[in-house]
């Protein structure tokens, strides 16, 4: 190998190395796990405490290889997930084993990307292209919602830039509101404050996570402490938020981590069930489930 090449490979190298540490954000990561080396067992058990989750679960769904799972949410009531197609207007009803139980077409729709279960049936949307949040209700007979079904749509702005738009949603209703996570430009938290399930206020930026993450893919709100978890696909990062929305802890799904057989290829949704499993969703039709592991805080 000559001079000339082989400085060109060094030049090559750093410059992946300097890309990898930004989608990364090696720098934020490496601080955030000092920060959970020096956490007591209090801190740890006041969390749900991300590190001491290992992956139990990890498969595709058949027949749904041509879609492209986005976002994902549990529903107590009748103690199953729900996801969303980014590509058919879809909503799927799965267990918590991964088997899908209905799927249910959205009417009207275009690019889903974000779920979340009200209660008493409700339900909404985040459609990224349209820039829209959509409320409606399904009982277990639902197949089909239709355009004329849906009890309120909320335009969310930022239509300029509609493929970077909201992708995460996730309802709080702790505080009675809906949490949205905006993709990119920039990489946020913002709020819907609600009354009776129904949108009752402005739009409102909560903070800024752009410091850990490149992008913002998913959101899940864990119900015993009001803690958030924000999924980044880029970054292949996911990280819980404590109730100052202040990062705390994460892992990455990367292969050979917390159980994993290969990294995530592109996490898109999140949730958080009533005995505090974890359940990942990434396109194409990629379904994970994580689980606390015994002794872990």
């Amino acid at each position: 190998m000559s001079l000339t090449l082989r400085r060109c490979v060094i030049v090559l190298l750093t410059l992946l190395l300097v890309l990898a540490g930004y989608l990364m954000r090696w720098d934020a990561r490496v601080l955030l796990w000092w920060q959970e080396s020096q956490s007591s067992a209090e801190q740890q058990a006041a969390n749900l405490w991300l590190p001491g989750y290992q992956a139990v679960a990890q498969l595709e769904l058949p027949g749904y290889e041509k879609e492209e799972f986005s976002g994902l949410a549990y529903s107590a009531e009748s103690d199953s997930l729900f996801a969303v197609s980014g590509k058919t207007p879809l909503l799927l009803e799965l267990s918590r084993e991964g088997r899908v139980l209905r799927r249910i077409e959205l009417k009207g729709s275009a690019n889903l990307e974000g779920v979340a279960v009200l209660g008493d049936g409700y339900m909404a949307v985040a459609d990224e292209r349209q820039h829209r949040l959509s409320i409606f209700r399904i009982d277990a007979a639902t197949r089909t919602v239709e355009p004329a079904q849906y009890l309120q749509q909320i335009d969310l702005g930022y239509a300029e830039d509609s493929n970077k738009g909201f992708e995460g949603l996730a309802w709080d209703a702790r505080n009675q509101r809906f949490l949205l996570g905006k993709e990119k430009h920039p990489v946020q938290l913002f709020s819907l404050p609600a009354a009776g399930y129904r949108v009752s206020g402005p739009l409102q930026a909560l903070t800024d996570l752009g410091g850990i993450m490149t992008d913002l893919a998913g959101l899940a709100v864990d119900p015993r402490s009001g803690h958030v978890l924000a999924l980044s696909q880029e970054s292949h990062l996911l990280v819980e938020l404590g109730q100052d929305l202040q990062p705390s802890n994460f892992i990455a799904l990367l292969r050979g981590l917390h159980g994993l057989q290969h990294y995530i290829p592109q996490a898109e949704g999140v949730a958080l069930d009533r005995d505090g499993n974890l359940y990942l969703v990434s396109e194409r039709n990629l379904f994970y489930v994580f689980r606390k592991q015994p002794g872990a805080h």
